[in-house]
């Protein structure tokens, strides 16, 4: 493993469901989770599953970290190379029929349109090789202690060398605060076609 990484602990399956309930946490009042799931409740039961399928396919493509074991943060990274597999339709759909009966079809409707347009957008944005951060997620209880950092900086430092750029988005605005704060800016800002929820597309480039 790169030496840059060596304080992040590196998912594995067993640790699946943990990291999944981590990221469900995370993200509960997130605007995108409003909008896939309106209905609270609904949104608690059913995010797990589908952040096991996302971390799933970051595990079989890509790369997963966490910031210690106990897991107050977790990291979905894909390489450009992995682009193909590391759609987020791509990545919901990977759990093929089941997850269609766990989170319903108007649930998938509405991550399919907004899959087509996050691709569409990266396809515009970063057509050359990059990393891609998918999901950054950190427990509530653990939140403005510095543990997103702990899990950005050690993968900076290795594209840095690697001489590659970063490509996320986030549909928060007080996480393009935070980004802007490590080294990224906004190439794009939109409106998720059908929600009326606002999505900034964000690069840092390399430091080489």
């Amino acid at each position: 493993m790169n030496s840059d990484l060596l304080n992040l602990i590196r998912l594995k399956k067993a640790d699946i469901k943990t990291a999944a309930r981590v990221l469900a946490r995370a993200f509960h009042d997130y605007p995108l989770s409003a909008y896939f799931f309106p209905d609270e409740s609904e949104r608690r039961r059913k995010q797990p599953a589908m952040f096991r399928t996302l971390i799933r396919r970051g595990l079989k493509y890509g790369e997963v970290y966490a910031t210690s074991l106990k897991l107050e943060g977790v990291a979905v990274w894909f390489p450009y190379n992995s682009r193909r597999h590391n759609t987020w339709w791509s990545n919901i759909m990977s759990g093929r029929f089941a997850i269609q009966f766990i989170l319903g079809m108007e649930t998938l409707k509405r991550q399919k349109a907004f899959g087509e347009y996050a691709a569409a957008v990266r396809k515009r944005i970063a057509p050359f090789p990059h990393w891609y951060l998918q999901l950054l997620g950190v427990d509530p209880e653990y939140q403005g202690q510095g543990f997103s950092s702990r899990l950005l900086k050690p993968m900076f430092s290795r594209m840095d060398k690697e001489g590659l750029p970063c490509f996320l988005e986030t549909q928060s605005e007080k996480n393009v605060t935070l980004y802007e704060h490590l080294g990224f800016r906004v190439v794009e800002e939109g409106i998720i076609p059908g929600s009326g929820i606002r999505s900034w597309a964000m690069l840092r480039k390399n430091e080489r």
